[in-house]
């Protein structure tokens, strides 16, 4: 006989997680819709199970901003390894080509990481998770199949040298969405002149997140058996990711009709029709209440664009 499903919930936030090694992001994201029972949750932007580090996991009304921080930029430090190539440009492939690691100096290596920086085109990999006639190309990859794939426009705003350890290189990628970290290292390999591959790969900042502000799954794990407020003692509100957007607050009266889709009057609307994060004040003293995000319509007016389903009160 088959366990009763546990009940949901209609909890809303961001949980930064601190993604470990060898699982899915799916995976992890399961885990954690399972932990705090919520009725609806949602990743941003999936990591390897190769790779660790920041994963936001929105949860809730907090999936309306979640494609948000799909576009934020990322960091990320990467361990990669000179002197062989694999198939899926990771630790997790099998080696397909090496060759003998130069003696490359500090100095030599960051005119190879020059050529990487600002502006570049990348070719996506065959075992990336884009879609091609809605199949992930790692299962055409597996399935010994190859596509062609049209080179995408990046940015990588930052590349150094953390560290250098023959055949091992340490490097830090500051870059922006869309970015294959493996694929960028493989590049590198090729014009040394050696190839190379990821051996790890760490994302320390995701949009405005950082790992000082993520938890483990095992520090998940022991605040369950304390019950939901612990658990939600841990989320970050549901516009967290968007706390560097202008913010406008609102009489009760005009909430009220902004809440039934009225554009209503507002002060500090930016110009340029620019989103704007909206609160609506209380007469209580208590924190000011999320009601969703809008912007400024042709007259003038602030109009809603996503609202909350029930206002979110944690402004702090």
């Amino acid at each position: 006989m088959s366990k009763p499903r546990r009940p949901r919930r209609p909890i809303d936030g961001i949980l930064l997680l601190d993604k470990p090694i060898g699982v899915t992001s799916n995976q992890i994201l399961q885990w954690v819709k399972h932990r705090y029972q919520a009725d609806k949750a949602g990743h941003t932007g999936s990591l390897d199970p190769l790779a660790t580090g920041v994963l936001p996991i929105c949860l809730g009304e907090a999936t309306k901003y979640s494609h948000y921080l799909l576009d934020a930029d990322k960091t990320y430090v990467t361990r990669l390894k000179l002197g062989e190539k694999t198939n899926t440009s990771d630790a997790e492939g099998e080696v397909i080509a090496r060759a003998d690691v130069p003696n490359i100096s500090a100095d030599e290596l960051e005119l190879v990481l020059a050529q990487f920086r600002g502006d570049i085109m990348q070719v996506p990999s065959m075992f990336s998770a884009l879609k091609r006639d809605g199949r992930p190309l790692y299962e055409l990859a597996r399935a010994g199949i190859e596509v062609e794939r049209a080179a995408r426009p990046v940015t990588i705003y930052e590349l150094s040298c953390v560290s250098i350890d023959l055949p091992f290189v340490e490097l830090k990628v500051s870059c922006s969405k869309g970015t294959y970290v493996r694929n960028l290292v493989e590049d590198i390999g090729d014009v040394i002149g050696c190839g190379a591959h990821v051996v790890a790969l760490r994302r320390t900042q995701a949009g405005p997140f950082d790992l000082s502000q993520s938890f483990t799954r095992e520090q998940v794990a022991e605040a369950e058996p304390l019950g939901f407020p612990a658990l939600d003692e841990m989320l970050l509100p549901s516009w967290a990711g968007l706390a560097d957007w202008p913010r406008v607050e609102l009489s009760e009266t005009s909430a009220y009709y902004l809440r039934h889709g009225n554009p209503v009057q507002a002060s500090g609307l930016p110009r340029d029709g620019q989103s704007v994060l909206i609160f609506e004040l209380q007469d209580d003293g208590q924190p000011a209440l999320f009601l969703g995000i809008g912007s400024q319509n042709d007259d003038g007016l602030l109009a809603p664009k996503r609202l909350v389903r029930v206002a979110d009160s944690s402004l702090n």
